[in-house]
């Protein structure tokens, strides 16, 4: 399956701004970047670099006045819904491998410690496998509300607990933080998510926000905003939480005037390898 993906921000600005991004996503064998081209009005130097985590960013000086950046890519994915292994059993605390560590520990945005005697009341007694990740999903699918504008880049893992409502991002919060709780490694995982095989919903697409738990010695992925199988997820980073997959970070002032995402299947093969100038001669059009 090849999917068109991107995004463009549109801000402005009293003076020079130096920024991180990040939006592309990340090159590996279950997602294949076939062609990709980025541009900023004005142009300006992007320099590229991988951070602790493996993740692609971009650092630039955005300048003064408006600015504009625009990223736009088709990816080949596998066409199969998330993959489901109920028997998988999870890994011991002493198995988990030393890099994998890091995803067992509470952080700025996921108190796992504040956790514990919740998460061990409530899921202490499922199998130790991939049935408890499914039933923490699903205790924070029915227990938190989806609600759009209802959160902030503030809210962390126990504010959802206690508020009980949010977006896609503090869904991965909470359900990572109850996995943290429990030893299981779970990393907060973000990137595009196109409606294949789901009714679109009634709002603008935005980026999407999910987790990744380490289960029978290997990552698999979880939505529990969603809790159920989807079709095309797209990585664009992984990392402990939100911090550390923000899309865009600002060192001074500035002011988003706009944002639009996508992430759309390409239906016919020659139109997903067709030629590069005329996938770019498109976007510019739409930019413009």
């Amino acid at each position: 399956m090849r999917l068109r993906v991107g995004c463009e921000f549109t801000y402005s600005a009293e003076g020079p701004v130096p920024m991180l991004m990040l939006v592309r996503p990340q090159p590996g064998p279950d997602q294949r970047i076939e062609y990709e081209s980025r541009w900023t009005e004005p142009q300006v130097s992007v320099v590229d670099y991988v951070d602790s985590f493996g993740n692609t960013c971009w650092r630039f000086t955005a300048p003064a006045g408006a600015f504009r950046i625009r990223y736009d890519a088709l990816v080949a994915v596998s066409g199969a819904p998330d993959e489901v292994v109920p028997d998988a059993p999870l890994v011991g605390i002493a198995d988990v491998p030393d890099a994998m560590l890091v995803y067992t520990l509470p952080s700025r945005f996921i108190q796992s410690d504040l956790l514990v005697p919740v998460a061990w009341e409530l899921f202490g007694a499922t199998e130790p496998s991939w049935a408890r990740v499914q039933a923490i999903c699903d205790w924070v699918h029915s227990q938190v509300s989806y609600r759009t504008g209802s959160s902030d880049p503030s809210v962390t893992a126990m504010d959802v607990f206690q508020r009980r409502v949010g977006v896609c991002r503090d869904f991965a919060l909470l359900a990572t933080g109850l996995c943290r709780a429990m030893n299981i490694p779970a990393r907060y995982t973000f990137g595009y998510l196109p409606d294949i095989g789901v009714e679109p919903p009634d709002i603008p697409m935005d980026f999407h926000a999910w987790f990744e738990a380490y289960v029978g010695g290997q990552w698999y992925s979880f939505d529990a905003r969603h809790n159920v199988p989807r079709v095309g997820r797209v990585v664009v980073g992984h990392g402990r939480d939100a911090v550390d997959v923000a899309m865009a970070t600002q060192y001074a002032a500035t002011c988003l005037n706009g944002m639009s995402v996508w992430a759309d299947e390409v239906e016919h093969a020659s139109e997903a390898m067709g030629d590069a100038d005329e996938l770019e001669a498109a976007s510019r059009s739409q930019r413009q």
